[in-house]
């Protein structure tokens, strides 16, 4: 561990703590996300173990990068490349994120067709989890509640994605669910930095959203027709972007987009990737 000098925390984890570090042979800034190991508990925690194995695997330029794996008796450090700052860190400069969107959306679609080419699902998208260097450059990260999908269709958990991301069928308790899950979020995301961090959906509980009756944990909540148009909604978004947020936000899962076909959305058709 005498291969890195620490220089600063930079933030709590979901497990372990993450600080600025510099490599003392190349000089290189790199981000340590400390985890604690505790004799009487199994080991590594399991969030640990999903993150290591899935980005080994996910090499992008838009998902933060995994350097090296480093272990002790006492404790597990994961070397990551370091990123300036977060998504939500910025969110609140108006102009900032406006004069970005197309970028920051693009980019975070095409970190999420990635993940999805290969298998993954993220599971936990927020702004929070995105990071953004000084080069502009967007990178998901914290993959501790990603899991690989494929056949055979398998359950996976409900108590899944900050509440705020989560979309209604999983709420709902649906346990079959694919990459629509990543969608949903994405979707919330966007708006969210339209309105200069303003959360679309900040719900106090799972009590405040919608009713799926074919859903295990449906309750039958009133239904009320949709009376608010976008335009007031995100009212800084122009008519394509509406749009793609529109089928980012569909409510049945079959019918929200892919990352794929978002990234080729008339939104982007003007925009020229870096």
């Amino acid at each position: 561990f005498q291969r890195h000098k620490t220089l600063e925390p930079v933030t709590d984890g979901t497990y372990g703590t993450v600080f600025k570090a510099k490599n003392r042979e190349t000089h290189e800034i790199v981000a340590l996300k400390r985890v604690r190991l505790d004799d009487d508990d199994e080991g590594v925690p399991s969030s640990a173990l999903r993150e290591i194995c899935l980005l080994k695997e996910l090499k992008h330029k838009n998902i933060v990068r995994l350097h090296d794996v480093l272990h002790s008796d006492k404790k597990l450090t994961l070397v990551f490349e370091y990123c300036d700052q977060k998504m939500f860190e910025i969110s609140d400069n108006a102009d900032l994120i406006l004069l970005s969107l197309q970028s920051f959306m693009y980019q975070l679609l095409k970190g999420l067709a990635f993940c999805h080419s290969r298998n993954v699902l993220h599971r936990d998208l927020k702004p929070q989890n995105l990071l953004i260097n000084r080069n502009g450059e967007l990178k998901l990260a914290d993959f501790g509640l990603a899991r690989a999908f494929g056949i055979p269709v398998r359950c996976y958990s409900a108590e899944v994605v900050t509440l705020w991301y989560r979309p209604p069928d999983v709420l709902f308790g649906a346990k079959l669910y694919s990459t629509s899950i990543d969608m949903w979020s994405a979707g919330c995301i966007f708006a969210e930095l339209a309105n200069a961090g303003r959360p679309l959906f900040p719900g106090n509980d799972v009590d405040d959203q919608m009713s799926w009756n074919k859903l295990p944990d449906y309750k039958p909540y009133p239904m009320y027709p949709a009376t608010t148009s976008l335009v007031n909604v995100v009212p800084k978004l122009s008519s394509t972007g509406r749009d793609l947020l529109q089928n980012l936000l569909k409510c049945n899962p079959v019918q929200r987009i892919s990352a794929e076909e978002a990234l080729q959305h008339p939104y982007f058709a003007d925009f020229c990737p870096p």
